[in-house]
């Protein structure tokens, strides 16, 4: 399949000429969900979920499907009748031709004071795993992960971890908006060299590669 990035979580994954799309939010470009056979959002903060541009894609494509917690899925179902489905942890399903399973249930803790939300990470085609704002280890292998390097309810030790936890073949970043020019060669050296052998990368917003 082919890995497009797109600005801060929202990635586009394409395969035999169908285009799925993961959380087109409000830091990512206008047209993040233009294009989209299917879109997946894993939870309802609004730089993950943004309405209208995901209204602009369900509407630029009568046919895209929506796949989302409960908390997003209710917002849009009135919108888009029999297009939109609310999922959970352990839900499979199939979307614009990708085997999808779900895997978690809450967003990472950003202070005790703020009540979680739902969180549902995905894994794609049983090889890429988008967790969203958690770090959510699947009970099965991940070979390329979609990791959220930065993010206020996350410290650089903790992505460290989760990438010795989970052990995937190769990581790219995601959740990266935040993430200063001046910060990343830093991020790059520490995860390159701490995080447990597995090949990081990275692409610009508009970068695509092979997976």
């Amino acid at each position: 399949m082919k890995f497009t990035k797109r600005k801060h979580s929202c990635v586009w994954l394409e395969k035999d000429g169908r285009t799925l799309v993961l959380d087109p939010g409000g830091f990512s470009e206008d047209d993040a969900a233009v294009g989209a056979d299917a879109v997946l959002v894993t939870h309802e903060h609004p730089d993950h979920f943004d309405e209208g541009r995901l209204r602009a894609g369900l509407d630029a494509n009568p046919a895209a499907e929506l796949w989302a917690p409960r908390s997003v899925s209710e917002r849009m179902a009135a919108a888009y009748p029999g297009r939109v489905h609310t999922v959970g942890h352990g839900d499979t399903f199939t979307a614009a031709g990708f085997d999808i399973q779900v895997h978690g249930e809450l967003h990472a803790v950003i202070h005790p004071d703020i009540p979680r939300v739902a969180n549902s990470g995905y894994l794609i085609d049983g090889a890429v795993f988008h967790p969203g704002d958690a770090l959510t280890v699947p009970e099965v292998p991940v070979d390329t992960l979609m990791l959220p390097v930065m993010a206020p309810w996350s410290r650089i030790a903790d992505v460290i971890d989760y990438l010795r936890e989970l052990k995937p073949r190769r990581a790219y970043d995601v959740h990266d908006v935040l993430l200063t020019d001046v910060a990343r060669p830093l991020y790059d050296g520490l995860l390159g060299s701490m995080g447990g052998g597995v090949e990081h990368g990275r692409l610009a917003p508009g970068g695509s590669l092979e997976l």
